[in-house]
């Protein structure tokens, strides 16, 4: 049996993945979350072969957990099951050390395939989303990425600063480095511009 966690805010979605997996007759969810750290509680309870992972969820995300899995060293593969087809979230997934990017509208037998496939060691990666990932550039840095992703959120910047232990003139120029390469007039484009890239 292959023993899976599955992360996901939308309690009817989770719902309907675990009991679509369990028809297999070859997947066991040995737990469900609806949240981020939730997810990573029950990981390391749990040390499931796979965690199936939304990126977008509360307290965490997926990118965030599989962050997190990597630098535990836990043995646990990580897929994310997401809608967002975009380049930018693949490569960062892909930092992280996912083993797969699935998108949630593909059929459910390609969903479980895939699975097998990340559980006995390979990769699966939408094929369209691989493509698209290395022919986009993401200018940004990760400290650029996590400045203008508190500005972005309503966060000030003298707050910012205290958060990421950083001066407020250095976030200044993080985030006026931020909307320059992202082509923006202000911190509010800069963020919506790289949300819809997939770069935070």
């Amino acid at each position: 049996m292959i023993r899976l966690v599955l992360a996901e805010d939308q309690a009817m979605v989770r719902g309907a993945l675990a009991a679509l997996l369990r028809l297999e007759g070859d997947f066991e969810v040995v737990a469900e979350a609806g949240d981020g750290e939730l997810a990573w509680r029950e990981v390391q309870a749990l040390q499931p072969d796979l965690l199936v992972t939304d990126i977008e969820m509360p307290w965490l995300t997926g990118l965030e957990l599989a962050q997190r899995v990597r630098d535990s060293a836990l043995a646990t593969r990580v897929v994310i099951l997401t809608t967002f087809a975009r380049a930018g979230y693949l490569r960062r997934a892909l930092d992280a050390g996912v083993r797969g990017y699935l998108l949630k509208d593909a059929p459910s037998e390609q969903l479980a395939m895939a699975l097998r496939q990340v559980h006995a060691g390979g990769r699966a990666i939408d094929p369209q989303l691989a493509v698209a990932a290395w022919s986009e550039d993401d200018p940004l840095t990760e400290r650029e990425r996590q400045v203008l992703r508190l500005a972005g959120e309503g966060v000030k910047s003298v707050e910012i600063g205290k958060r990421l232990n950083l001066s407020q003139g250095t976030v200044r120029n993080y985030l006026s480095d931020a909307i320059s390469k992202l082509g923006a007039s202000n911190r509010i484009e800069a963020y919506r511009t790289a949300r819809a890239k997939g770069l935070l």
